[in-house]
């Protein structure tokens, strides 16, 4: 019986992103301390390590190299892009053990709540990226990609080409995820990390939500690049480097433990910290003879050139499976590689239903749920008729229940435009519910639901 490797292309779907040559030698200032002026010229000598530094001349060589700079700066070369890599003739040319094309699992962002500078002019907006993709994908006849969720948390200084780690600290988070429930009657499964980082803080609100976790980069460390060393923002160290996904312990994401969520390791594609090799392509076949199935995961940018990068690893996997004739390698979105790879049954929704009823004298929303659902409680979305977007907590007055009262305490019905519920199954089945409260009805839609 042949064993089998699920092959997933995780792509942060960030939008177009540019860098000025200025910006090139500011981040080599802020990095390295390095202080050049600006010039085609110094760039390359850079590149060729031809400029005596007082730091590696190397390290500095990695982070101007061409192929990690140079990037889609506009909407007209997204789009080039993602016509050529979503193309039958580019899918088949990457072809699995099956003959099936290649795949892309999306994981789009919402640049929104920036309110300092732009320097990498980033698409601003609510819904601005997600929308983009949403239709280029449901033009497509042969569409076999799947959309995700990833977010960046707002900088201490609001800067929108700034990193943090920051979740519960800022409202941010739940005003998008609040959004995507009422304006698109979406809510994600699976996510990715801005940065590759996770704290104590973002791991809790991932236990609440959302059952598929691609973060893990063990096993690669970047202390060779002093911005992201000692574990500044991907800090996966101590994390499981098997390419099997595990459930992390409450305390330290980065440890097995007994928490709801799966992390599945993810590393990057031709970056300057954390890539893929063959020795890690080489593990995950070896794992799958040992497993009977194991998930190989990396990610990419779209901002990026990615068909360098598909034409690399894809190379890579193909040439080390002739070394395993006994094990299929599986192109799969995350959510579909992730069930697999951990033998999880036929997928089935939460099945929400929702009722707003008076009692005594309140007006409440009450929820319930037909199947068992990931976390403690669904997430509740409301949008007044202001056009604020609000996340709130549930009560629970038993198991099978959750209730929210809209009383002087928090706000009162006829002030309300939307409800939003939406739940997760533990093996990534999304029901989101949108409530009308005027007339007291409710659409519902089901979300990953179909298998390959």
């Amino acid at each position: 019986m042949r064993s089998t490797l699920y092959v997933v292309h995780c792509v942060d779907t960030e939008g177009p992103l540019f860098e000025s040559i200025e910006a090139t030698f500011e981040r080599l200032k802020n990095i390295f301390g390095i202080k050049i002026n600006p010039s085609e010229d110094n760039l390359k000598s850079l590149r060729n390590e031809e400029i005596n530094l007082d730091v590696s001349e190397k390290k500095v060589s990695k982070l101007v190299d061409k192929r990690l700079i140079e990037t889609n700066e506009n909407w007209g070369e997204i789009e080039s892009q993602f016509r050529k890599v979503t193309s039958k003739s580019f899918r088949k040319k990457y072809s699995d053990s099956d003959g099936r094309g290649w795949r892309y699992s999306w994981f789009i962002m919402d640049h929104s709540g920036f309110n300092g500078v732009n320097p990498r002019r980033r698409s601003l907006g609510n819904h601005v990226i997600f929308d983009q993709y949403k239709r280029w994908l449901e033009k497509k006849e042969d569409n076999i990609d799947e959309i995700n969720f990833h977010y960046h948390p707002i900088s201490i200084r609001s800067d929108a080409h700034r990193c943090a780690t920051e979740y519960v600290g800022s409202k941010n988070i739940f005003e998008i995820l609040a959004r995507k429930i009422i304006d698109r009657q979406w809510f994600p499964a699976a996510y990715r990390p801005g940065f590759h980082a996770e704290r104590p803080d973002s791991h809790w609100l991932l236990e609440q939500w959302i059952p598929f976790d691609f973060g893990n980069q063990s096993g690669k460390t970047s202390d060779d690049q002093p911005d992201l060393a000692r574990g500044r923002f991907g800090n996966w160290r101590r994390a499981p480097t098997s390419w099997i996904p595990y459930n992390p312990s409450h305390d330290d994401y980065q440890s097995r433990g007994d928490c709801r969520r799966y992390i599945a390791r993810c590393l990057n594609m031709d970056t300057r910290h954390g890539n893929l090799t063959r020795e890690d392509v080489i593990q995950a076949f070896e794992e799958a003879v040992q497993q009977g199935q194991s998930l190989l995961s990396f990610t990419d940018h779209d901002h990026r050139k990615m068909d360098r990068h598909v034409d690399k690893v894809w190379s890579m996997i193909d040439e080390v499976s002739n070394e395993f004739q006994d094990v299929n390698f599986r192109h799969a979105t995350a959510i579909e590689g992730i069930r697999a790879v951990l033998g999880m049954d036929a997928p089935y929704p939460p099945k929400l239903n929702a009722e707003i009823e008076e009692i005594e004298g309140k007006t409440v929303l009450s929820v319930g749920s037909q199947n068992d659902i990931f976390g403690p409680q669904p997430f509740l979305a409301l949008k007044t008729k202001s056009g604020n977007y609000i996340w709130q907590n549930f009560d629970r007055p038993d198991t099978s229940i959750w209730t929210y009262t809209f009383d002087f305490h928090t706000l009162p019905i006829d002030s309300i435009d939307r409800i939003g519920v939406a739940a997760n199954s533990p093996n990534g089945v999304t029901d989101v519910l949108r409530i009308n409260p005027d007339q007291k009805k409710v659409e519902r839609r089901s979300l990953n639901i179909d298998r390959d």
